[in-house]
Order: structure tokens, then sequence, then C-alpha cells
């Protein structure tokens, strides 16, 4: 007689499998999974790529989840002047693994030029610039810009924004916190009065010309000098590394994410910015006693490419050179390379430059005035001497404010080619700014330089500002200021620009700006940036989305410039904005 037992249980493994199983059902049928598989594999069927499995990987990643941050990297770098910088690399998860997305440097001109310190003060002063800066992205950044979406820019922005007002708040309480001690020590001590600081010396120096020349104007005093909150690299290199993370996650080149940025959407057609080159340097540092033309940049015809730009500007440096070295009608004794990346020749007054660049013209039989024009980058604020309470425009050779716009209207009547001068004067020295303007504004543009100046008031008789990508500035704050100061803005290089970097190119391009200034046509640190131009342009050409923007004759900027726009979006939190509105004199440690 058989005997039927009890139905056997399913063993432990086995329900383990059925439980995967079903886990697995789930997953697939939450992400669709059978579904995404089909419609693969139906349209791979339809395509018949060549490479199968290639075709099916990039259908996939276009499924896959959006790449986000996973760490930052800050390292040191030299630039191109030897000197100390900061490049930042993100890295993001790809399809599950962290990969490198692109890395980035920005202009390292750490605060305005200083030529009186010494050069080991200078080296450490960067070193720890540097050093901060390393650590702020290795450590406080990496954590916050975690998971962060690098396509998201104006979140980015805002964290690092944020950050860098935490860390200048508590570096201006440190400094307030120190002078509070000073004052107590000095009042609880019974010491002599400090010797007078150099700045008081050049106050007493002006005061005692004053007394002795009664009808000589008053000198307004000097703005307190602005040094940087150290690591503030840091901000302007994450947020551009980021930028260009995004742009490679969508795919598209950076000049058309900037621009997507800016707009809101893409652009349907880009216009290259006009080159201004610089041609020669007569600056403070130039050989020759000339101090008052730290560069005399070319202006070419609107219309131009790229490539015929520069082959104009080698013809004329090289009929330049050839006369400096077999004449001495034009008085230049030798010429050097400077860190602009032009000529920078001995001369002695700056009628002489001039008549150099005329000369060229009329022996290789180019039209100044009209083919080409001139702009003079003065650079004024480094020449003054308070002691005197005059711009010494050359050795032994001084100026007071008023004599300066006699000789600036002397050159502009002389050399109509000149149709705009940059920072003729120290931004103190408003009356002059206004004086100048009333008097040659029909012909010549006044341009300043506002990198370090943003946030303040516009001078009077102001058309134009060149703008520099350094420091805290994020791409969300140059998108601001290009839309705030629309069609007045030219973007520009500084004399320490990272080697290999062509960023500024497609910042330019992106932005829609009318003009950039890329300094001269030598060092691999700016024929970089012209060669992306070129790239840039023959690229939307091909695809048929180049325009030539029309633009009137010079001057550069024909319409006053325009009131400033209460409807572009400010990059910053409602909080941070008015902190930096009420710290806007004070920004930078």
């Amino acid at each position: 007689m058989s005997y039927q037992g009890f139905p056997k249980r399913p063993c432990t493994e086995e329900q383990d499998f059925c439980a995967i199983k079903k886990a697995a059902a789930e997953l697939f049928r939450v992400n669709r999974v059978p579904q995404e598989v089909e419609r693969a594999l139906n349209e791979l069927f339809f395509h018949k790529p060549g490479d199968v499995y290639g075709y099916l990987a990039n259908y996939f990643t276009t499924l896959s989840a959006p790449p986000p941050i996973s760490r930052l990297n800050g390292r040191e770098i030299y630039d191109s002047g030897g000197k100390l910088s900061v490049e930042t690399e993100v890295f993001c998860i790809v399809c599950n693994k962290e990969k490198s997305m692109s890395s980035a440097a920005i202009s390292s001109q750490c605060g305005s030029k200083e030529i009186s310190l010494d050069w080991k003060v200078q080296s450490q002063e960067r070193a720890d610039h540097v050093k901060t800066a390393v650590q702020w992205i290795s450590d406080p950044l990496n954590n916050m810009l975690k998971a962060q979406n690098p396509c998201d820019q104006s979140e980015v922005d805002q964290i690092l924004s944020n950050f860098f007002m935490a860390r200048y708040l508590e570096e201006k309480d440190i400094q307030n916190k120190k002078e509070e001690e000073s004052c107590l020590s000095s009042k609880s001590e019974a010491v002599l009065p400090s010797p007078p600081s150099a700045k008081t010396k050049d106050k007493k120096s002006v005061d005692k010309g004053r007394k002795s020349n009664t009808a000589e104007k008053s000198l307004p005093p000097a703005e307190p000098p602005e040094p940087l909150l150290r690591g503030s690299l840091a901000i302007g290199s994450v947020s551009l590394a980021v930028a260009k993370t995004g742009a490679q996650i969508q795919d598209v080149p950076l000049y058309k994410y900037i621009a997507a940025l800016k707009n809101k959407e893409a652009p349907t057609q880009f216009h290259i910015p006009v080159s201004l080159v610089t041609l020669l340097s007569c600056g403070k540092n130039s050989p020759g006693n000339l101090s008052l033309l730290e560069e005399i940049i070319l202006i070419p015809k609107t219309g131009q490419r790229i490539r015929q730009i520069i082959t104009m500007t080698l013809e004329l440096q090289k009929e330049m050179m050839r006369i400096i070295n077999t004449s001495t009608k034009t008085g230049a004794t030798q010429a050097i390379l400077c860190n602009s990346g032009a000529p920078s020749v001995s001369y002695e007054r700056p009628e002489q430059p001039l008549d150099l660049i005329t000369e060229v013209c009329t022996n290789i039989g180019l039209a100044l005035g009209t083919e080409i024009h001139l702009a003079l980058n003065c650079a004024a604020s480094e020449l003054m001497d308070y002691s005197k309470g005059k711009y010494e425009v050359a050795t032994g050779v001084l100026k007071t404010p008023d004599e300066l716009v006699d000789l600036y209207q002397t050159l502009i009547t002389k050399y109509p080619a000149v149709v705009a001068l940059i920072d003729p004067f120290r931004r103190e020295d408003k009356e002059q700014w206004e004086k100048l303007s009333n008097a040659i504004g029909h012909s010549c543009l006044l341009l300043s330089d506002i990198t370090y100046k943003s946030k303040v008031p516009p001078l009077p008789g102001v058309r134009g500002h060149i703008l520099k990508h350094t420091c805290e500035t994020t791409v969300s704050d140059l998108i601001h200021l290009a839309s705030e100061h629309q069609g007045s803005v030219i973007l520009g290089t500084t004399c320490s620009e990272p080697c290999s970097e062509d960023s500024l190119s497609d910042i330019a391009v992106g932005l829609g700006l009318d003009y950039v200034k890329l300094g001269g046509l030598s060092g691999a640190e700016r024929m970089t940036k012209y060669n992306r131009l070129i790239s840039i342009e023959e690229e939307l050409a091909e695809q048929g989305i180049l325009v030539s923007k029309e633009k009137q004759p010079p001057p550069l900027f024909t319409e006053k410039p325009q009131e400033q726009s209460t409807t572009v979006e400010s990059p910053l939190s409602d909080t941070a904005a008015s902190q930096l509105a009420a710290s806007a004199s004070t920004k930078k440690i």
C-alpha cells in the first residue's frame, strides 16, 4: 500500500529566487526596461548601423540620469608669466562611473598692480592666495557642490557667491577686531605718535604744494586700495569649470551654452566680436621715458574675418619693426616684448609712437582713420605722483589733471584716427573725466576698466567698459554685467593669463559682445584665444548661422550708454545682493 505524504515545502533557496524574480520584475516595470529594450531593438533594426553595440550604447546613454558632480579637484599651476595660479577639475558620476569632465583656470591677476612691492613679497602674497584657493576648492566647495547638477549654472554660482560673501564677512570681522584692539592698545600705552604713512606724507606734500600755489586745484584723495580676499581665485575657476562641464554634458560648444544661459534659449544666429589687437606698448614699464601709453590698440574695420585682421596686424608689425631697427627718424632706441604680447618701444613723447604708426600705414598703403582706427590705453592711475599731486606722463614730465586734459585734446586733434581712450585719469578725477568727454566725446570715446569696480557708480562721460574674468567673478556675474551694460562692454585679458585656456573667446561670443581685447599677437596664452575665435567663426559659417553685425563707423559705441536695466535678474539671491550692495565700496579684503 503506497503512502502519499504531505506536499513538499519549497526550500529557502527557491523562496529567495522567487523574491529576486519579483523584485527584478518590479524594477524593470518601474523603469520601463522591457518597453525601452523593445524600442531600442526596433530602432536598431530600422537603422541597421555599422556598429550595433555602439548604437545601443548611445541609445541607452540618452536615458541615463543626469551626471551629478561627484567631486572637485583644485591644484596649483603656473600661468603664462611663470606665476602661481589655480586650476579646477570637475568630476561627475556618468553612467555609474566617476569621470573627469573638464578643468578651467582664469586670469590670475591677484589685485591691482603694485610696482613698489618687493618681488619676494609679491611672490609670497600670490602663493598665499593660491594656497587658500586650492584649500577652498578641495574642501568646503567640494562638499557644497557634491551631487549638484552641473547644468544648473545659476544655482552653482549662487552657492559660490554665498560662500564668498560668508568668507568676506568673516574676514571683515577679523579686521575690525584687530583695528579695535589696536585702538585700545594705543590708548592704554603712552607712546610717541607713529611716523606718518607714505600716504599721509603724500597728502602733506600735496597740502604744502597747495599753500605755495593757491591757484592750483586741490587733488581728490586716492580711493582706498582694493587687495583681494585670499582664495577668491577659486570662485571664478570653479564657476567656469562647471560651465564647461554643463556644455559637455549637453554636447554643445561653450559659447552656445553661455548664449543659452544669457538669452534663456539658444540663439539662431551669432556674430563674432571684433578683435582689438595691441600694436605697441609705451607704458610705465617700457624701456623709454614715456609712460602714458600702456597700450596702443588697433581697431580693425568691421566685417573682416579674424584671419584677415591677424594678417593685416602682422604686416603692420613687420613694417614697424623694420623702421625701428633701421631708422632713427622715429627716435626709438630699442624694442622688447611686453606682457601684453606687443613690442614695448623706447620713446620720449606720446606723439612718437603715433607718428610711427602713421608712417607704417603710409608705407603699406593702409588708410589710417578709414581702414583702421586706434585706441589708447593710458592706465593713468599708475602714473599719479601723490607727493607732487601730478601725473608723471614721462620721466620728469609732470601734468596736473587739467593739463592732462589739454594734452589729450591736442593728441586727438592731431591724430583723428584715435577714437577711444581707456582710463585716461584716475577714477577720483571725475571733473576731468567729464571735461574731457565734453571736449572730445563727439569723436573719441572714454572707456574705463570695471573689473574691480563693477558695483560703483559709473564715471561721468564714460561710454564703454573693459571687463576681465578674474578672481570671484562667476559666469553668472559676466552674464549679468554684459546685460546690464548692454552694447558697451569689451571683454579683455590680463597680464597673467592661463597658458592653454581659450574659454575667454567662447565667453565673448556667447555673451554677444561687439568687441574683445586679447592683446598682442605673441605668446601661446593669447594665440590660443585667437585660434579659438577663428575656429568658432569657421564653425558658425559652416552651419550658416554666422551674421555680420551692422555697426556704425567709429567711435566704438555710437549710442550713449543705456541706463542700468531693472529687468535683468541678478545672479545673486536677494540676501546676498543686499549684502553686496551694502559693502560695495569695500567688497574685497
